[in-house]
């Protein structure tokens, strides 16, 4: 009798442990992916510009761009919630706008208070407490795609600092690249200062003269060539580039040297023909893996740059903080089942609809959470359309902004 109790008991924890596990290690058949899940990849460019693309302005050379749009559903008003670096990464990642967790400002640690939880901008008009970590108690899309199974990784700039609160405690099984720094002291090696690379992340094994977006990208490629984990995946590539510092990659530069060219013009068309290069090498790479077919790869801008944004209003530098040409992002969406490749939409959209776009794609359900303010995208993908709804922006600094659209 005991020894059938025991078998009971056995049982009993098993079906309670079923529901709540991806069961890896009771059935590896379980987790085989299958063409319902497919593996993803995600761009996030830094400072990149609607309008730097060579399908929009012949400046540019970005041949894999433009075919990119060929095969894929480019949306022409992508915005994203707030133009400054920290609040709209935590907004890609939660699907909620970083105003309401209580974020608006890029994150500046006081080493002298590095476990306080708000920092007070010294230009900031109104004084606004902001928020200088993302709350682990938030639940990021590499923790929701976790939940269902998938590996994920990431590469490039967190920004969400401090270590304590990086993305390995945030869903991701991995990471890369990732340092306390904003942005690079340099895009050759060595990139960072010591202080904000304190555990070198980016030294091992790193030649002199390497590039960074070049050495970030051998390490993408190289995660889809070997990949050999019986689940899909999900790989999130935020790059530190084509932010400033201007540095464009020496043998990319000729192409750029022309009358009429600042200096730091020609070095950004080289550093964004180079992150072009990078799309192409992913493409690659999942194409001789064998995965094209069921990849889903994501493009997507953080917001206008440093330099001109025309024909689009405001930018970083001139005032207009919350204008078309700095909130407007390229974003092109390639997902192996859209029905008309080759197509774009005008309807707006915004970046925290990443989230809920990646929950409907890997599950097929529509996310059940009504915290998330983000929707997803998966009925434009499709041809359809979504709801009217509002869409938000704000900005808190030395000015004070905040904008719709309806």
């Amino acid at each position: 009798m005991r020894k059938y109790i025991k078998l009971l008991e056995q049982l009993l924890v098993i079906f309670l442990i079923l529901p709540f596990s991806c069961i890896t290690e009771i059935s590896k058949k379980v987790t085989t992916p299958t063409p319902e899940k497919p593996n993803i990849v995600s761009l996030f460019i830094d400072d990149y510009c609607w309008y730097d693309i060579g399908y929009r302005n012949a400046t540019f050379h970005t041949p894999n761009l433009n075919k990119l749009r060929k095969e894929s559903l480019e949306f022409n008003r992508a915005y994203i919630p707030i133009p400054t670096c920290s609040p709209k990464r935590l907004s890609l990642l939660t699907g909620k706008g970083a105003v309401r967790l209580e974020m608006s400002r890029h994150i500046v640690i006081d080493p002298n208070f590095p476990n306080k939880e708000y920092n007070l901008g010294k230009t900031d008009l109104v004084q606004r407490p902001s928020r200088i970590f993302l709350p682990l108690e938030e639940v990021t899309y590499a923790e929701h795609l976790k939940e269902l199974c998938y590996y994920n990784q990431f590469i490039g700039k967190w920004h969400l600092e401090h270590q304590k609160y990086f993305h390995t405690k945030q869903g991701f099984d991995a990471m890369y690249g990732t340092t306390n720094a904003r942005y690079p002291k340099n895009c050759y090696y060595p990139f960072f200062k010591k202080t904000d690379d304190p555990e070198g992340f980016l030294a091992s094994g790193v030649k002199g003269g390497g590039y960074l977006t070049d050495v970030l990208t051998d390490k993408v490629v190289d995660t889809i060539v070997n990949y050999d984990k019986d689940k899909p995946f999900m790989l999130s590539f935020w790059y530190y580039s084509v932010h400033e510092p201007s540095i464009g990659r020496k043998d990319l530069l000729y192409k750029y040297t022309k009358p009429g060219l600042i200096e730091k013009y020609m070095h950004h068309g080289a550093m964004v023909e180079g992150m072009d290069e990078f799309i192409g090498r992913v493409r690659k790479a999942s194409e001789e893996k064998n995965i094209s077919k069921n990849t889903v790869l994501i493009v997507l801008s953080d917001q206008g740059g440093v330099y001109s944004n025309a024909p689009l209003s405001g930018g970083k530098k001139g005032g207009n903080r919350l204008g078309e040409g700095e909130m407007r992002a390229p974003l092109l969406i390639n997902y192996p089942d859209i029905p008309k490749p080759h197509t774009e939409t005008n309807i707006p959209v915004h970046s925290i609809d990443i989230y809920s776009t990646l929950v409907e794609i890997v599950s097929g359900k529509k996310s059940q959470n009504k915290d998330i303010q983000g929707v997803s995208l998966l009925l434009i993908l499709r041809g359809e359309t979504i709801k009217g709804r509002n869409l938000y922006f704000f900005r808190s600094y030395e000015d004070q902004y905040a904008s719709v659209i309806s």
